[in-house]
């Protein structure tokens, strides 16, 4: 059972995402600015540019806005120049957890997840303290009322995909990073909208947490999703579906 699907998936469910529409186009103008600066602004020619602009497409973000964020990250308009960092941290209970930040401003960014983990239980670790915990893989979660098994599973191996696992309620899609693109598209093009989808850090092992260590857990990620400059925030907790919900509510 892992918790990192419950996470995203009852988040999805609870329309969290949708409420952060503002949070969202804000992290994507980052992401195509600093995808532009990094490998130029035709999609064509930068995969990670491509991928950002369906994702930005994905959420209704207006054409013009997604051109300006190119052409901030080309060097044609001006704009703020953001740089991406990966802090890890432990949680309540010692729970793993990897912040991806994107920021114009490390100092104050670090000083505020610090804050962030010291209130709800966690602090800030060193470089590799939990990195080695975690497999960087493409992660799709769909929901089993949307898929057969059967059906799912064709689509996801014949796009390349490694595995399909059995969450309880979801369906956990595995890929390798490269191949993520491909078997999202095969998913998609059966009727199905995941529930999350992700080129994801993924724990190798899972740490149970109950009670006052779950409550905070949930609180904490809540914390680090809310904030401006945090892109995507993974954790090795196990926590009980009614938990998380009970602590959302």
């Amino acid at each position: 059972m892992s918790g990192h699907s419950k996470w995203a998936s009852i988040k999805h469910k609870k329309g969290a995402l949708d409420a952060k529409r503002g949070k969202i186009f804000s992290r994507i103008i980052k992401e195509l600015t600093v995808a532009a600066r990094g490998g130029g602004g035709d999609p064509d020619m930068n995969p990670r540019l491509r991928s950002v602009i369906a994702d930005a497409k994905a959420q209704n973000m207006p054409a013009d806005n997604i051109k300006r964020a190119i052409r901030r990250g080309t060097g044609e308009e001006p704009g703020v120049s953001y740089e991406e960092a990966q802090y890890e941290a432990y949680g309540p209970g010692g729970a793993a957890v990897i912040i991806d930040v994107l920021t114009d401003n490390k100092n104050r960014t670090v000083g505020e997840l610090r804050h962030a983990l010291t209130k709800h239980g966690g602090n800030l670790a060193e470089t590799n303290a939990v990195a080695w915990m975690f497999t960087k893989r493409g992660y799709i979660v769909v929901s089993k009322s949307k898929a057969k098994e059967e059906d799912l599973m064709a689509a996801v191996i014949d796009a390349g995909g490694d595995d399909l696992r059995d969450d309880d309620d979801n369906w956990e899609v595995l890929s390798s990073p490269e191949a993520f693109p491909q078997v999202l598209e095969a998913v998609k093009k059966l009727g199905i909208e995941p529930d999350a989808a992700e080129i994801s850090m993924l724990p190798q092992n899972y740490l149970k947490l109950e009670g006052k260590q779950a409550q905070q857990m949930v609180r904490l990620m809540e914390a680090l999703d809310e904030h401006d400059d945090v892109r995507h925030v993974w954790s090795n907790f196990d926590i009980e579906e009614k938990e998380i919900e009970a602590s959302l509510a």
